[in-house]
């Protein structure tokens, strides 16, 4: 399982897009999101682009531990049937 830890905002989105990637690359394809501190919009792209990237490889892509946060946007975007969620267990 691939933990993306700290901040997913504008700021560093493209460097945690390319590591995601390299994990993608590297055959991981459970994605563990309960160590976001801090997230915004750019996490929506940063998941399409991870996601785009397993369906190329035949991967079966999950996103585990999502913040309540980032629920919230796939939900206000439509986009929350696109992903395979596991919500995170904290409220």
């Amino acid at each position: 399982m691939y933990t993306v830890t700290g901040e997913l905002c504008h700021d560093n989105a493209n460097a945690v897009v390319t590591a995601g990637l390299s994990a993608i690359a590297a055959g991981q394809s459970e994605f563990d999101l309960s160590a976001l501190t801090k997230i915004d919009s750019s996490a929506v792209a940063v998941m399409i682009a991870w996601q785009r990237q397993a369906i190329e490889r035949g991967l079966p892509l999950s996103f585990q531990g999502l913040p309540a946060s980032l629920l919230s946007i796939l939900a206000l975007y439509g986009l929350s049937e696109q992903f395979q969620l596991y919500p995170s267990e904290r409220h």
